[in-house]
């Protein structure tokens, strides 16, 4: 006899975008830090299966790698806000409560706290993934699991490196030879 328990759970990701970056550029020191999906997105599934995956980030710069990158391993959306995500990612929210059974809110902010309590009073589980230490403590215990992101979960890009030296560069350089031959 199998004892095994099948878990067939479908789960919506809904990430504030300007949140969890500024998060992650607050604790690694580094504004080129950026979440490693591949990483988080298995870790946080567990065994149940992806629904939908929208990354709602504020402004018109949304970085096209990234939505193709969300789209093509995860057929995941970005969506670009007018002012923040609060309201669009409640508002996406609150329309998958009845399609889901697990949306995992990655976010800190405390605006979402009544949002967590109105979904799970519609029957849906409410998961939030934050950077711990800039999470809001009521928003953690009004979910039903806190998932913290931690350093595992992000890398830091490498600045491209020139095949031609900046200006800058050329110009110390050549202060450096200068030096050295009148000495």
């Amino acid at each position: 006899m199998n004892n095994e328990v099948q878990i067939s759970q479908s789960v919506a990701v809904l990430v504030d975008g300007n949140n969890i970056e500024r998060s992650i550029h607050s604790e690694s020191s580094k504004q080129s830090t950026m979440l490693n999906f591949d990483t988080l997105i298995p870790r946080l599934l567990v065994n149940r299966g992806l629904n939908r995956l929208i990354y709602f980030r504020e402004g018109k710069n949304i970085s096209s790698k990234l939505a193709e990158r969300l789209h093509d391993k995860y057929h995941g959306s970005v969506r670009p806000c007018h002012k923040s995500a609060d309201i669009p990612l409640s508002i996406k929210a609150t329309q998958l409560a009845q399609k889901v059974d697990t949306i995992i809110i990655m976010s800190g902010d405390s605006d979402y706290i009544e949002l967590v309590s109105h979904l799970k009073s519609e029957g849906v589980r409410v998961e939030i993934a934050a950077i711990e230490s800039t999470t809001h403590h009521l928003l953690i215990e009004e979910a039903d699991y806190f998932h913290p992101i931690t350093s595992d979960d992000w890398f830091t890009l490498k600045s491209p490196s020139n095949k031609r030296p900046s200006k800058a560069q050329v110009k110390k350089s050549t202060k450096k030879k200068v030096t050295k031959k009148t000495n």
